[in-house]
């Protein structure tokens, strides 16, 4: 009774250990995932200030009298 208990509880251990294995791939994926995804938001967020200061100064520009007046 205690060898097929023993071998029930190292069966079960060894399926929790390859599940731990499983879960820490999946977050170690997703942390590199969420890294990608932070870098492409910072890249867009620089891009869309460019873009912003841009389209200022070409609306300064554009409201401005012309040296006739």
């Amino acid at each position: 009774m205690h060898e097929a208990r023993l071998e029930k509880i190292e069966t079960k251990i060894a399926f929790q250990e390859d599940l731990i294995e499983e879960l820490n791939k999946t977050i170690y994926q997703q942390q590199k995932q969420l890294e990608r995804l932070e870098a492409t938001c910072t890249a867009l967020t620089g891009h869309l200030s460019s873009l912003a200061e841009s389209v200022n100064e070409q609306q300064a520009v554009a409201s401005e009298r012309p040296p006739h007046y």
